[in-house]
């Protein structure tokens, strides 16, 4: 590839595009959020202006107004203009003109506008790639072309591909929407300041075996006893490429001089990077763990890092939330399972942990975990999709998620109701019976879909560093104790409005209402009636379900953005994840 060909997907045509999606985007949920408020053009129903900070630069534009105060921008109609002049689109310039509305600081600004030219720059990649509808997707995508092929990321989040630290031959290398495969660097590390936790009925040797093979485990050995080094005393743990060229061989010299850590080359094992950039899916076979690394690369809020003292307890937890819901009948009624984080390695480094505290991106620079693969409990006939593609429209403007109720043969509402009992019925019954909440984004879930593309089970992921209970006295395992969260009251039920609802079921209807699939009514009456049906089923909960109501008037808008807005590289205290949120008014319940 020359250096010319790196850039190639940066055309102006291509460009005017993203550009246009982005400040589509960028409307819809500045407005959404009550950032900016559009105002009615006379004599059009649907006809809306926003204005600048200075009142001189205005943008028109079509929407439908949805549940859940929720834009509907036709992209298409997006004018700017300028003393009388209409103006081209310009994402970063949209910025700079509502930059005190948006509460950008000048501190921001410029890291906020390049995580913008990030996102664009990727937008524009994935519409070099070729046009596959969401029919196809639906009629034979693969658990990975689904993955691979999703092209908008977190649905909220308007700068949501910001990936800063990645260069461009580097966004080719590990983007997942490139579908490049990757081999895995592998370091060995001394067991003085490394640590490997597992799972019940795991152990190091056996994990390492299974994925590694013989024949690479004694290659690997062959390289530290030429050194002079004896494999026993050493760890193997499993990095990021990018981590490996850009911080660990210059901010982990130290180390390295001194053969804390060595490096041992490439695995063997092609892997495939997944929607969150930093956990991978072994290509070369697909039965093996997905490995999970740590990035230290800002992306969407946050350092994506791996915690070495974090990392310790993650199996226990895995093993813990395992039990309860195979203990559970509710929760097995629904073919719930998860993909247990089965073992975690991580590597401390002295001097940084000295000289930091212990939420710094020092301390996760060197660490990985195991999860299994969901490929291993497939029935014959059943497929993997991320619940992530419900939210996929294809260029012609179909949702896949409409491709697979046209597949089905079945009426939306009959298609929703078994992926409600799989995806819902869960988070319902773990909240009111355990005080449970998961963070349940589409790139969280996987759905198990049946031949005809309906849903029959969900698989949740990301277990460890996501879950909580949100009941101070609860009696939880030593190990599992870290999960536990102090959570005001009128703030726990957000975990099911705002994640679910606000985030997640917000887009979907409207994606299905814009294709012409069903009505608004349609969708929420389906969202009603499995709240009623798991409540009808667990009588022994009522009093909960009236302290907790599913069914109350409104809720508090949580503003996601503008988390962002404020600090794009640490979003939330994770000390205080509650105390961070930005409320903003209420939001009419749809289902009320």
């Amino acid at each position: 590839m020359t250096l010319a060909d790196a850039v190639s997907h940066l055309t102006p045509e291509l460009w005017a595009e993203a550009n246009r999606l982005l400040v589509r985007k960028a409307i819809a949920e500045f407005s959404h959020e009550r950032l900016l408020t559009p105002e009615p053009t006379e004599g059009a129903d649907d006809r809306y202006v926003v204005r600048s900070d200075d009142g001189l630069t205005r943008y028109r534009f079509s929407a439908r107004r949805l549940r859940l105060d929720h834009w509907q921008v036709d992209a298409a109609s997006i004018s700017r203009h300028r003393d009388g002049t209409e103006l081209p689109l310009n994402a970063q310039q949209f910025f700079i003109e509502m930059k005190d509305a948006l509460g950008l600081s000048d501190a921001i600004l410029p890291v906020y506008l390049e995580e913008i030219s990030s996102t664009l720059s990727g937008t524009c990649f994935k519409l070099t790639k070729p046009d596959v509808s969401s029919a196809e997707l639906a009629a034979s995508g693969s658990f990975q072309d689904i993955e691979t092929g999703m092209t908008e990321g977190h649905p909220c989040f308007v700068a949501n591909n910001g990936r800063l630290g990645f260069g461009i031959h580097e966004y080719l290398s590990y983007a997942p929407e490139t579908a490049s495969p990757v081999r895995l660097v592998w370091l060995a590390a001394t067991r003085e300041r490394a640590a490997f936790t597992c799972g019940v009925g795991l152990d190091y040797e056996s994990l390492l075996r299974a994925e590694l093979g013989e024949q690479t485990l004694e290659r690997f050995g062959a390289t530290l006893r030429d050194q002079g080094l004896d494999p026993a005393d050493y760890l193997l743990i499993p990095v990021h490429p990018w981590q490996w060229w850009n911080k660990l061989s210059v901010t982990f010299a130290a180390e390295i001089a001194q053969q804390h850590l060595v490096c041992l080359g490439e695995g063997d094992d092609e892997y495939l990077a997944q929607q969150s950039i930093r956990t991978f899916f072994n290509a070369t076979s697909p039965s093996k763990h997905y490995v999970k690394t740590a990035l230290s690369v800002i992306n969407m809020g946050f350092m994506r890092g791996l915690s070495a003292a974090y990392m310790e307890a993650t199996p226990a937890i895995n093993d813990w939330l395992a039990g309860l819901i195979e203990g559970d009948e509710v929760l097995k009624g629904t073919g719930l399972t998860i993909i247990r984080e089965r073992a975690a390695v991580g590597y401390r480094h002295l001097e940084y942990e000295a000289a930091t505290d212990r939420y710094s991106p020092y301390r996760k620079m060197l660490a990985a975990l195991w999860r299994e693969s969901p490929v291993p409990s497939l029935a014959p006939g059943e497929r993997l999709a991320t619940m992530a593609s419900l939210l996929h429209v294809d260029r012609a403007g179909r949702s896949f998620a409409g491709a697979l109720i046209e597949r089905s043969g079945l009426t939306p509402a009959q298609w929703l109701k078994p992926y409600l009992k799989a995806y819902l019925t869960p988070l319902l019954h773990s909240f009111y019976a355990y005080d449970l909440v998961f963070m349940p984004h589409g790139e969280n879930v996987i759905l198990v879909l049946d031949e005809r593309g309906v849903v029959t089970r969900a698989v949740f992921k990301d277990i460890a560093e996501e879950i909580a209970v949100m009941d101070t006295e609860a009696v939880l395992p030593p190990k599992v104790d870290r999960i536990r969260a102090d959570v005001p009251d009128d703030m726990k039920l957000l975990s099911i409005f705002t994640d679910v609802f606000d985030c997640f079921f917000r887009f979907l209807a409207a994606n299905l209402v814009e294709d012409g699939v069903l009505d608004e009514d349609t969708f929420w009456a389906a969202v009603a009636d499995c709240v009623r049906e798991y409540q009808v089923v667990t009588p022994q909960l009522a009093d909960k379900f009236g302290q907790f109501d599913m069914f109350a008037p409104s809720f508090a808008l949580s503003a996601l953005n503008r988390l962002q807005l404020r600090n794009n590289e640490q979003m939330v205290d994770l000390a205080d994840p509650s105390g961070a949120l930005q409320l903003v008014g209420d939001l009419e319940n749809p289902i009320a």
